[in-house]
């Protein structure tokens, strides 16, 4: 039982993985694997239950085709794409999944955000030294 009225369709089991690794709440992830038809559609709207709708697929030509299939029988659903250079999401850096999936609402874990080109960690460390406390 999900608490989320969130749902993000993706295409295989790897995905949904890398997925579940930077997400910190529930949401349904609903796997394709790979294929789209009117029958499989129809049991991806029974699960729906009114949710708003994520579609998450690779960047590739499967991947469109199951998008263009969302975009055709369910307009509502929001895409999220990913940088063609990764190909498939289950290979996305946790790091670029968790600003991507952050952008559409989604709570993911804070510590894989890198911001700009140091961590927060390394960031306070390197530059420790200029930092001085004063009291007011």
């Amino acid at each position: 039982m999900y608490f989320s009225d969130k749902v993000l369709i993706v295409e295989g089991k790897t995905d949904k993985r890398r997925i579940e690794e930077v997400l910190i709440e529930p949401v349904q992830i609903i796997c394709t694997y790979g294929t789209m038809g009117v029958s499989k559609l129809d049991e991806i709207l029974d699960q729906l239950n009114g949710s708003d709708i994520y579609i998450l697929s690779d960047a590739d030509k499967e991947g469109r085709k199951i998008r263009k299939w969302f975009k055709k029988h369910l307009s509502e659903s929001t895409h999220i794409y990913i940088d063609p250079k990764f190909g498939e999401v289950g290979r996305c850096p946790r790091d670029y999944l968790a600003n991507l999936l952050m952008r559409h609402g989604f709570y993911v874990d804070t510590s894989l955000i890198m911001k700009g080109k140091f961590g927060e960690n390394e960031r306070r460390n390197k530059f420790a030294g200029y930092y001085q406390s004063y009291s007011v």
